[in-house]
């Protein structure tokens, strides 16, 4: 673990994640105090990967599970190997019919879904439990989530209740496409990751695509930051910054250049709207501002 909040904010450095102290001081505190992290943002600013960062800065396994509408226990949790149990009645059956039955709801024939996962976890090293994009479920497995972000264990009827020898860290993302419930916020260390600043931006670029030049660079920032002012269906994110920096490498861009600004704003913008609203002379006054 991590013994201050500059180790934190260097080991993130080290591992290409550009982060502020405040959101440093979040995961520090998380992992001393062992409460969930809850991080809430627009798409694309870099939630989940402070999972992933920090699952490797740990040395630990990163246990995700994917938030979606209609997801249920079974999916979640556990459940029964049915295959299994049946072949396991079907050999007792056919060697000895004298003997009892054999324990087909025991931990043999149990498949251990991510929550299960995280809290069964052997050694002493706890995983990273990510639960991403946590505000696509439906209100009932939110509140079944309590039991496990409270007292970190589950209940399975057939077995009982499994606890965590070592809890897991947990940590919550959500693109607030509704609002989580007060009970879980509760249970969370709770911090916004906004769209960075342009310097900011500019040191994520150079981290992850450090062979991208500082002029393209800079003019891609400035672009984005300007189509971010702009009322758009998807506003893109710090994702979508990196994927369009190494397209216009791959192009051969040492420079915005409008026609080929033009030609891969798909790679930018997610939604035929936003494309059709900013080809034309929008992205031209937008390059002719970044180029300027």
């Amino acid at each position: 673990m991590f013994d201050s909040i500059d180790q934190v904010l260097q080991g993130l450095e080290d591992r290409g994640y550009i982060a502020d102290r405040s959101l440093a001081t979040s995961i520090f505190l998380a992992l001393k105090l062992e409460k969930p992290l809850l991080l809430e943002g627009e798409a694309g600013v870099g939630k989940t990967e402070v999972a992933k960062v920090l699952a490797e800065l740990l040395d630990t396994e990163l246990i995700r599970l994917q938030g979606y509408e209609g997801i249920d226990v079974s999916h979640a949790v556990y459940e029964w190997n049915y295959a299994r149990q049946i072949m396991a009645i079907r050999l007792s059956e056919a060697t000895d019919r004298t003997s009892e039955p054999p324990d087909v709801f025991g931990p043999d024939f149990l498949i251990k879904r991510p929550l299960l996962l995280a809290l069964d976890a052997p050694g002493d090293t706890p995983s990273i439990l990510l639960l991403d994009e946590l505000d696509r479920v439906d209100d009932e497995f939110e509140a079944f989530l309590l039991e496990v972000l409270s007292d970190f264990q589950v209940s399975i009827p057939e077995i009982g209740t499994i606890r965590a020898s070592v809890k897991p860290i947990v940590i919550i993302t959500s693109n607030r496409t509704r609002d989580l419930h007060d009970a879980l916020k509760r249970r969370c260390l709770y911090h916004w990751i906004d769209y960075p600043s342009f310097e900011k931006e500019l040191a994520i670029i150079a981290s992850r695509v450090p062979e991208a030049a500082d002029r393209l660079s800079r003019q891609v920032v400035d672009f984005v930051h300007g189509l971010r002012e702009i009322d758009l269906y998807k506003v893109p994110g710090v994702a979508e910054t990196l994927d369009w920096t190494r397209a216009l490498m791959t192009l051969g861009c040492e420079k915005l250049d409008p026609d080929i600004v033009e030609d891969t704003l798909g790679v930018l913008l997610k939604n035929e709207e936003d494309v059709t609203r900013t080809r034309g002379a929008l992205a031209a006054e937008l390059v002719a501002t970044a180029t300027g």
